[in-house]
């Protein structure tokens, strides 16, 4: 007999599980795929932000902290 994979295992657990922690998984689910869509916004600003924070302005503002 072939081993389960990490799906096959998955399935058979979801089978036994009570509806309202079926529930949840889906909503942990949902998250996860969510998370992957979601840019790094910190990333994705950091150009934007380099022209208003890197400046001498910027830099004299700074220096003293």
């Amino acid at each position: 007999m072939a081993a389960l994979n990490t799906r096959d295992v998955l399935w058979a657990t979801l089978k036994d599980l009570p509806d309202d922690l079926v529930d949840e998984v889906a909503d942990f689910v949902q998250f996860l795929r969510l998370r992957r869509q979601v840019p790094d916004t910190a990333a994705l600003s950091e150009s934007a932000l380099a022209v208003a924070w890197l400046t001498a302005d910027e830099d004299e503002a700074w220096k003293t902290l």
